[in-house]
């Protein structure tokens, strides 16, 4: 249903749809997911009018149906319970066939689902090409006998012999399909749950393709990632807002962030940006009206074979570029050394609305991956000082590198959450004292960056609570995420390993999403990165009753009247991190349900602990 919603939000665009064509990738190449685009197809006829006659938004129905539809754009209700009763049914015949597992006997025998062979799987299979609307039949009309916008199905072929290249590989098959079918020479790409919350979009993105001064330079319109889910509390400190509205504005050229973006085709393809560009620019679209949709299929197959790439310029100079876990930068950082111009929009209405994770577990997965591809990126050719150099900005070079960087900033903070805090227990001073004046620096460096990370949260709308919450998810990433992810890059650099694609789970069981709403952290399960939260939170939490307590211990038995302010930059430092470890005292000892940490892990967390506490410190 979540890629339903998706498919028929973007079907519904404000815009001609017989220049509107939706191509669907399903590396899962999973029949339920086809039998659901079906479904899609058919409910589209009632769908698509529904929107335009009563200007609905947003256009994914279940997003617009739970939301209050009454109040946005022309109301009628007979109309509303009558698309309500066809969604709800549609969405009823779609998870009682999950359930089963298989499409039934009838449905299977239909034209499309024969292509589904019973001893293929998800990594060996052959291709399939469905065009389930077709744009150009006569007969594709809605119920109004408005044309319908081309819908198709893709599942490339997967081989175990050769890299599919991930969502990389995915991106460019689609391209190719669609050169086949529409040749559009714009391209939108969006992750299946990302749903289109603006119909206007598609009309906003051309407007700065067509300016007739400078539309010309313009590789593609990146619009920001925002989720429909995040809590007023933000509980895993996602800082998206920070991004969205003060780092991507000051950015020089928009970062292309691999969902949300209109694409330029021949930019995407390869083509290198020259100032005669918009002379000799002229969009071929050519296709034979009288071609069957079968004739089409059966070609555009061949473009989606897992040799169809080899000897060729795809994932290196053409499409989506191949060989890092985080795709879109790379090619968005080539993209513009090639001449082009990007553009971030951030429009008062959110253009696209998605699902972020709703467990702790997910939430470090994802940044993982992330921290892991953009330092690969530095490590890699692609560098944007050595790339880049002559090519892009000095300032656009420095903005990608705050990102890439992100995985070596593990190493620093994991000496702060650590060796203050022992050094606290044994009683040596690291910072001066309180009557020093070498303690100003460091009470300058502290007052400024956080009152300046508390004054970004406040202009973006974010609360006071969503700042601590942001400042203490900061710590967990660095000292799991980033540290996984700078390990795994320094080892596939020496040899050892090879990058992979982890996908993060959007789908979460009622109880959990339950717990996420009274703003619990969801753990839940074993991991390394728990088990290394858990080891630093009862490590500082040791440490800091220990070192507070001998330091009392000192001060009165009268022989210690400067340790307090030798030592009070440490105890604020490992108390804010005791203060920060709450959730995670909670998930040890007092937390009852299915997101609590498992016991083992606390026992293994303590033992950690401890031997980290017993090390003597010289």
């Amino acid at each position: 249903m979540l890629v339903i919603n998706t498919v028929l939000s973007v079907m519904a665009y404000d815009y001609p749809p017989e220049k509107l064509s939706v191509y669907v990738s399903d590396d899962g190449r999973s029949n339920l997911t086809f039998y659901a685009l079906v479904e899609a197809a058919s409910f589209s006829k009632h769908w698509i009018p529904y929107c335009k006659k009563f200007k609905v938004e947003p256009r994914s129905p279940a997003a617009y149906l739970s939301s209050g539809p009454e109040s946005v754009g022309t109301f009628d209700s007979a109309a509303l319970l009558a698309i309500k009763k066809l969604y709800k049914e549609m969405e009823n015949r779609v998870e009682g066939t999950t359930k089963l597992g298989t499409i039934s006997g009838d449905l299977a025998t239909q034209e499309g689902f024969s292509q589904w062979d019973s001893q293929a799987t998800s990594g060996n299979n052959q291709a399939i090409v469905k065009i389930l609307i077709d744009g150009r039949d006569s007969n594709a009309v809605d119920i109004e006998g408005t044309v319908l916008p081309t819908l198709v199905y893709v599942a490339r072929e997967k081989r175990p012999q050769y890299p599919n290249n991930f969502k990389a590989g995915a991106m460019n098959a689609l391209i190719r399909v669609s050169s086949e079918i529409s040749n559009a020479p714009f391209i939108l790409n969006v992750d299946c749950d990302m749903y289109s919350n603006s119909s206007d979009s598609v009309r906003d993105a051309l407007c700065f393709f067509m300016d007739e001064e400078s539309g010309h330079e313009i590789s593609y319109v990146q619009y920001p990632q925002n989720f429909r889910n995040l809590l007023r509390s933000n509980i895993y400190g996602d800082y998206i807002k920070i991004i969205n509205e003060v780092e991507f504005p000051g950015f020089g050229e928009a970062m292309f962030v691999g969902t949300g973006c209109f694409h330029r085709r021949e930019s995407l393809c390869g083509r290198k940006y020259s100032k005669s560009y918009k002379e000799h620019y002229q969009y071929r679209s050519e296709r034979n009206p009288q071609e069957s949709a079968v004739v089409l299929e059966e070609r555009a197959k061949s473009l989606v074979s897992c040799t169809y790439e080899n000897n060729t310029g795809w994932g290196k100079d053409m499409g989506m570029m191949y060989g890092c876990p985080v795709e879109d930068a790379i090619t968005g950082l080539s993209i513009q050394c090639k001449g082009w111009k990007s553009i971030y929009f951030n429009p008062p209405m959110e253009a696209f609305l998605g699902i972020s994770p709703t467990a702790l577990g997910q939430f470090l997965v994802q940044h993982k991956r992330w921290s892991e591809g953009l330092f690969k990126i530095f490590l890699s050719k692609y560098c944007p000082f050595l790339y880049g150099h002559g090519k892009i900005k000095l300032k656009v070079q420095m903005a990608y590198a705050l990102y890439l960087l992100w995985a070596p900033l593990s190493l620093p903070m994991l000496y702060y959450v650590v060796v203050p805090s022992l050094c606290l227990l044994k009683g040596i001073p690291l910072f001066p004292k309180i009557s020093s004046s070498w303690f100003l620096p460091f009470a300058y460096v502290v007052a400024a960056t956080q009152s300046y990370s508390l004054g970004e949260c406040l202009w973006c709308g974010e609360t006071l609570g969503s700042w601590w919450n942001m400042q203490r998810m900061r710590v967990m990433r660095r000292t799991t995420s980033y540290l996984f992810g700078l390990v795994d890059t320094v080892l596939q650099q020496l040899g050892f390993g090879s990058s992979g694609f982890v996908i993060t789970a959007k789908v979460t069981d009622d109880e959990a999403l339950q717990r996420y709403a009274a703003g619990s952290m969801e753990f839940g399960s074993s991991s390394p990165m728990f088990t290394i939260l858990a080891t630093v939170a009862l490590l500082n939490l040791v440490c800091f009753v220990g070192g507070v307590a001998g330091v009392v211990a000192v001060v009165g038995g009268g022989a210690g009247g400067g340790m307090v302010s030798q030592m009070a930059l440490q105890v604020l430092l490992c108390g804010l991190l005791v203060f920060g470890s709450i959730p995670i005292y909670q998930g040890l000892f007092f937390r009852k349900d299915k997101g609590a940490l498992p016991t083992a892990l606390a026992v293994q967390a303590a033992f950690l602990a401890a031997l980290a506490c017993l090390v003597p410190l010289r």
